[in-house]
């Protein structure tokens, strides 16, 4: 069963023929695919039979729940939490690893949900569920009256208590029956399709995380010779949405340009990739399980780098706090790295700019306020870390410093940032402004980069150096996140490079510039991760 491509970008998302596998079958109606990254299996929902599953790559799948409230979508938080949304309850649930099920919210204005339906996570811990009439209905769920008498888009505060009621983030009367949600990858949209509608809105997210300007993303996704309508949807890496429709699964571009079709034997209901390098797409398909090969991988979402693993903060209370295990940056960033691999062997750590004058207290640029942000994503010490664990691991350790002769020579002020290095006499050979930053000092084995540029290619040594040791992974690290860093990415992944990013490893001059180079321009260049997940990955 060949796919079918209707934009040529579609080829670069799948393989026209790529295989889709039926991985099992005899289910009732299956729903809420959710792969977990550290157990390495995916659950899935059978709402009718009542009963939640799980699939291991060895090909099993055992019952995990029975009965489980007729739950439908399913995802993970932060703390790898499972939360389901419950047709039977009308509830909200969380699953606390240890098996415990506390109730997040049922009921809005003193009324009754509806019946949750699919749910997702923000970075900053926020959860959004749509409430659509389904699971009162026959089949799908216990029937009963309604209570609501519209159908709307919610969303849990973080802090939010367990029992307390959400905040309604969506026109009251906008939908019909919303159903499946999702970020793109910078989290500042968010879409949501309606079943009966067969649309998909795209909205505006708000500081305050409400849902504004609603417009039609897409719409007319129906056919009348085939079963399908929008319902379980996605967002990949690069922000094109990947929502179910008739025939199998259709991708649309962030600019709403239909790109092709994903052909499926059965109706498909749900979707979400998962294994080891999140690019398997899960389909759960009406009585059946099945799975195909792309060439993109899913966005980065919470659950993929879990606090478990990198001891991050609990976003929404729980019965039991987890505790904080190691430093943690001020940025709220949103990483990913789940099932992230290198080869120490093709792999090069670049240490950009960390030198006294730039992040320093006593430096020449000490005032706009490097040294506090240094200290506020504990860079030094995450840096010394992460080029002790590469070089024991193999990995080439490359200093790229920034160096300037007695008087800065020949230095055009063509930029306030060059402005700044002639007037503050900064970075000059043989002063103190130019030594690296306590603990990121050469060692036995490390190469160094001199330069007088942001980034670090126009020194024709570096890619000399890379490509003499044959390497094609670039780690890169350094100051400051949105001049050197960023630039040094952007040219990196344009020459064919594979950059990762630990932002943790990164600083600038405040964290809102931090955030913005890591959220609007390094997610569309590099893999963002931390420090812990490289460590993970050299292993």
């Amino acid at each position: 069963m060949s796919h079918t491509a209707i934009d040529r970008n579609f080829h670069k998302l799948i393989d026209e023929y790529a295989p889709v596998a039926q991985l099992g079958t005899g289910f009732v109606f299956t729903e809420g695919p959710i792969w977990h990254p550290v157990q390495n299996h995916l659950l899935f929902s059978d709402m009718p039979g009542d009963v939640r599953r799980k699939w291991t790559p060895d090909g099993r799948i055992e019952e995990v729940m029975r009965p489980s409230n007729k739950a439908n979508g399913m995802t993970y938080d932060a703390d790898l939490n499972l939360l389901a949304c419950e047709h039977a309850t009308s509830s909200v649930a969380r699953f606390l690893p240890d098996g415990r099920r506390e109730v997040l919210c049922s009921h809005f204005e003193g009324r009754e949900l509806n019946s949750p339906n699919d749910i997702c996570v923000r970075s900053d811990g926020r959860i959004y569920f749509t409430d659509p009439t389904y699971g009162r209905m026959e089949h799908f769920g216990v029937p009963r009256s309604t209570q609501q008498g519209f159908q709307g888009v919610y969303m849990l505060e973080p802090g939010h208590n367990p029992g307390d009621e959400p905040v309604l983030v969506s026109d009251r009367y906008m939908f019909n029956q919303p159903n499946g949600l999702c970020f793109s990858p910078c989290e500042r949209w968010m879409w949501v399709n309606d079943t009966d509608q067969a649309n998909i809105r795209m909205f505006d997210v708000g500081d305050d995380g409400r849902l504004t300007n609603g417009r039609i993303f897409a719409s007319g996704i129906r056919d009348s010779m085939k079963p399908g309508l929008p319902d379980g949807m996605k967002a990949d890496i690069e922000g094109n949405v990947w929502v179910t429709a008739p025939g199998g699964v259709w991708v649309y571009s962030f600019h709403g340009m239909l790109l092709g079709k994903v052909s499926v034997p059965e109706m498909v209901a749900n979707l979400h990739w998962g294994g080891d390098n999140w690019d398997t797409l899960f389909m759960t398909s009406s009585t059946s399980l099945y799975s195909v090969k792309t060439k993109v991988r899913s966005r980065n979402e919470p659950f993929m780098n879990p606090n478990v693993q990198t001891g991050g903060a609990t976003n929404v209370t729980s019965a039991q706090p987890q505790a904080q295990t190691q430093p943690q940056s001020q940025s709220q960033t949103q990483i990913g790295g789940a099932g992230l691999k290198i080869d120490p062997s093709k792999a090069v750590l670049l240490i950009q700019d960390m030198q006294n004058d730039v992040m320093m207290d006593g430096g020449a640029f000490a005032e706009t306020g490097s040294p506090e942000h240094a200290k506020q994503q504990n860079v030094l010490a995450n840096s010394a870390r992460l080029a002790e664990a590469c070089r024991a691991a193999g990995v080439l350790v490359i200093h790229v410093w920034l160096v300037c002769e007695p008087g800065h020579p020949a230095m055009a002020r063509n930029s306030p940032l060059m402005e700044g290095l002639i007037d503050g006499n900064a970075m000059v050979r043989g002063t103190w402004g130019v030594q690296p930053a306590p603990g990121l000092e050469q060692k036995p084995g490390d190469l160094v980069v001199e330069k007088m540029t942001m980034s670090a290619w126009e020194s024709g040594r570096l890619e000399n150096y890379i490509k003499g040791a044959g390497r094609n992974v670039i780690i890169n690290t350094g100051a400051w996140t949105n001049m050197s860093v960023e630039h040094t990415a952007r040219t990196g992944a344009d020459k064919g490079y594979k950059i990762v990013l630990p932002e943790d490893a990164c600083s600038t001059m405040n964290a809102d510039w931090h955030r913005v180079s890591i959220e609007y321009a390094m997610t569309n260049v590099a893999t963002v991760t931390n420090v812990d997940a490289v460590i993970a990955a050299l292993r």
